[in-house]
């Protein structure tokens, strides 16, 4: 496979002595994995640069990495919705200053979809764009040409479908799964009408942010919309974002169903903020899951992109999430002793973990992982298992 690597680099972070249940997968074909991991940490410090390219079967994905490989942890693989690159959609919550304890503890990965890095050429007129379901299936060469073997993905929107494909074909490499506004349902043809009658009176950037945002912060103009709309009217990749958008209005019917051989076989954290445009979809989502694999969280005020305007309350959820499969215990446990959780909803979210299920329950004594039973918020009692899936309000 023939790999181009390009440049631009990120002071180390340091290591953080921490306790986990459960190593990382570990490939037949590394016979030295910590050898291996060493050697790639001294390869990406030798490029004075964290961005890369690999060519895939379906065309160049350009990935950035921040921080170096933790030879016994998962990787935070990123996906960006429509409209989006990884920077504009991830940066607000990656540089948020609670999720500084969480990323030096980790590699990150933020993936870029084709034609939408910054400094992306303007593909020909003719060129066959991507499907969602390519678009999943080019993280494999990102991952063998790191040499991860596991991740922790965090998708939004078309980003979160991507990632959540990947997850039904790749279960083995997929540790965990943050998706945020994923719709996946294919579009019906009474979807595809409305879709065709918007696009004979709006534009396409005015048509990708109703995607992006909910009705009321578009009304309102908000300062996150303004900034949109202008990077997007003035995008001189507007025709690659095009496609990615034609992409994700075909996409394939995920074909979830609970109980049955199509889901998620890692813990899923579903998010959406309440109004958002997406909510009703994350909510028939929620319904296909496991419920004892899966959180559900509805936040308020948050609008359509809640990584951008709640940060830190996704911040919050995200560290419970990464505590309930078993790793850094000790941050949340400072956090909680110092008083200085978020918000009132996180606190309910860190009662529903305390009643997780452990792992041998399931019957895989292997796994120390806490599989989350969540439970409803609204319960001003003793919390119960009597509810399979929680909904926060914050």
């Amino acid at each position: 496979m023939g790999q181009t690597v390009k440049g631009a680099a990120m002071t180390e972070l340091h290591e953080v002595q921490i306790t986990e249940g459960k190593p990382l997968l570990v490939s037949p074909a590394q016979s030295e994995p910590g050898k291996d991991a060493e050697l790639l940490a001294a390869r990406l410090s030798q490029d004075h640069g964290q961005k890369h390219s690999v060519e895939t079967p379906y065309g160049l994905v350009t990935f950035t990495i921040h921080g170096t490989p933790k030879p016994k942890r998962p990787a935070i693989l990123t996906y960006h919705d429509v409209g989006l690159n990884h920077k504009s959609c991830f940066e607000t919550l990656f540089h948020y200053e609670d999720m500084q304890e969480i990323v030096k503890n980790f590699v990150v990965v933020h993936i870029d979809a084709p034609g939408m890095e910054d400094g992306a050429p303007v593909f020909p007129i003719g060129y066959q764009y991507p499907s969602l379901d390519q678009l999943a299936d080019m993280i494999p060469c990102i991952l063998q040409y790191l040499n991860f073997t596991s991740i922790i993905g965090i998708g939004v929107g078309a980003g979160a479908y991507v990632l959540g494909r990947y997850g039904l074909s790749h279960a083995d490499t997929v540790e965990g799964l943050v998706l945020i506004n994923i719709d996946p349902n294919a579009k019906g043809w009474m979807d595809w009408a409305a879709h065709k009658l918007t696009g004979l009176t709006s534009s396409i950037p005015e048509m990708i942010l109703a995607h992006l945002f909910s009705q009321e912060e578009i009304s309102n103009n908000t300062e996150v919309i303004q900034q949109r709309r202008e990077a997007l009217s003035t995008a001189p990749n507007l025709s690659n974002i095009q496609l990615y958008w034609n992409s994700y209005n075909s996409r394939r019917d995920l074909n979830l169903e609970r109980g049955g051989d199509v889901t998620f076989k890692c813990p899923v954290m579903l998010v959406v903020g309440d109004q958002a445009p997406h909510e009703d979809a994350v909510v028939e989502c929620n319904s296909k899951l496991d419920p004892t694999q899966t959180s559900f969280l509805k936040m308020a005020d948050s609008g359509g992109q809640p990584q951008l305007t709640q940060p830190g309350k996704l911040t919050e959820a995200f560290k419970y999430f990464v505590q309930g499969m078993g790793y850094i215990p000790h941050i949340l446990d400072r956090k909680l002793s110092q008083g200085s959780v978020a918000s009132s909803c996180m606190t309910r979210l860190s009662r529903s973990r305390t009643a997780s299920l452990t792992s041998a329950a399931s019957g895989d004594g292997n796994r120390s992982r806490s599989r989350t039973l969540s439970q409803s918020s609204e319960s001003g009692g003793p919390q119960t298992p009597a509810v399979p899936t929680m909904e926060v309000s914050c």
